[in-house]
């Protein structure tokens, strides 16, 4: 392995190292992958507008998320089945996710349990929620997330079904024998059968709740005093009703282009969301973000931090703990390069003037 110099090249490294099934599982989008491709090229239609001669030998990108400190606006997205990846799992995305001082957000479907990830040490730690069918099963999950010191509640609003996956179909995919969905272990639903399609498709259509609702944002939050992010939402009509259904935030997340396919780009949908939740409460964007310059841009937008998932995924799965570390590292990096080359010492300072987006690039100029 020659050095690694971006987070893009652990993609590679980590098709090499992992079975077909697995890689396949990480890397597809739904159906024709549109969206998948967009999530990435939607950045690269945005521009720099930077500006000159400002004393940047001071950088300072520390933030706040929810009223947790960390060290940057750069967390981890909650991404299923990471011992699939690395026998550490999610183990040692927790331990990196502290070492680099962000948040780690762990999903439903961990192969490690909210208990095994809180053992890891200290951290600040976000908990995605999946609704299951049988709501004690989700208010059990709840209360052991509380007990384990999560601070959050993430919880994913663009999964009535799974998404068209067609390299699950054709692999007919199904977590390995020696892992189990952690969390629901003892609830017996911690297993995903064979199925003579994909076997993930199969249990979320058996075991998830097709019924969910805005007023199940009323019922999750008179369960549990942690705050409650709303995490798939890419329109201005549903950024309004996640402000008055009391959401503590939005993340806007096309589910990393799992689900439905011709939606735009989050970097594309972020705006209107931006607009429509009027600074009332803020707005995160999971999706695409492979470099610092798109973390840049989505500040830029109005997000208040961004969430990263495949890169994680890939890179535990070439280098484990150390993998991770290093994304968080290069993201860190390159984003504060921007900043210094952008002429922003705060992330106060990143503002819409900042960019110029394709739609920017249609309105004429302003005479100043």
């Amino acid at each position: 392995m020659g050095e690694i110099t971006n987070v893009m090249e652990y993609q590679a490294i980590a098709e090499q190292k992992l079975p077909k099934m697995a890689y396949d599982y990480y890397a597809s989008g739904a159906e024709d992958e549109w969206t998948l491709k967009e999530n990435r090229e939607a950045f690269s239609r945005i521009l720099f507008r930077p500006r000159i001669l400002i004393d940047v030998s001071k950088i300072d990108m520390t933030t706040s998320v929810l009223g947790f400190n960390i060290s940057m606006p750069i967390m981890i997205a909650p991404t299923a089945f990471q011992k699939m990846a690395h026998p550490d799992g999610e183990y040692a995305t927790a331990r990196a996710a502290s070492a680099a001082g962000t948040i780690m957000a762990l999903s439903s479907w961990a192969t490690s349990s909210v208990e095994e990830v809180a053992s890891t040490g200290p951290g600040i730690r976000f908990f995605q929620l999946y609704v299951y069918k049988d709501r004690k099963v989700v208010e059990q999950l709840v209360r052991r997330a509380e007990r384990a010191g999560f601070k959050a509640i993430a919880l994913t609003v663009d999964t009535p079904r799974l998404g068209r996956r067609e390299a699950d179909i054709k692999n007919r995919f199904v977590l390995p024998p020696h892992l189990t969905l952690k969390n629901f272990e003892g609830l017996d639903l911690g297993k995903m059968d064979q199925a003579n399609d994909s076997g993930l498709a199969s249990y979320v259509a058996g075991q998830i709740d097709r019924t969910l609702s805005w007023k199940d944002v009323k019922w999750l939050q008179s369960i549990t005093s942690l705050p409650i992010l709303v995490k798939g939402v890419v329109t201005t009509e549903d950024a309004r009703l996640a402000v008055h259904s009391g959401a503590a935030g939005i993340i806007v997340s096309n589910h990393g282009a799992r689900q439905l396919d011709y939606v735009p780009a989050t970097i594309s949908a972020l705006e209107e969301v931006v607009t429509a939740a009027q600074g009332r409460i803020p707005v995160y964007l999971d999706g695409g973000v492979r470099r610092g310059t798109d973390v840049f841009k989505a500040l830029a937008l109005g997000a208040s931090g961004i969430f990263v998932g495949r890169p994680v995924v890939f890179a535990l799965a070439a280098e484990g703990e150390a993998g991770v570390r290093n994304v968080l590292r290069m993201l860190r990096e390159e984003f504060e390069l921007t900043m210094a080359l952008s002429g922003c010492t705060t992330l106060a300072d990143i503002n819409r003037s900042h960019i110029l987006t394709e739609g920017d690039r249609l309105r004429p100029t302003p005479r100043l």
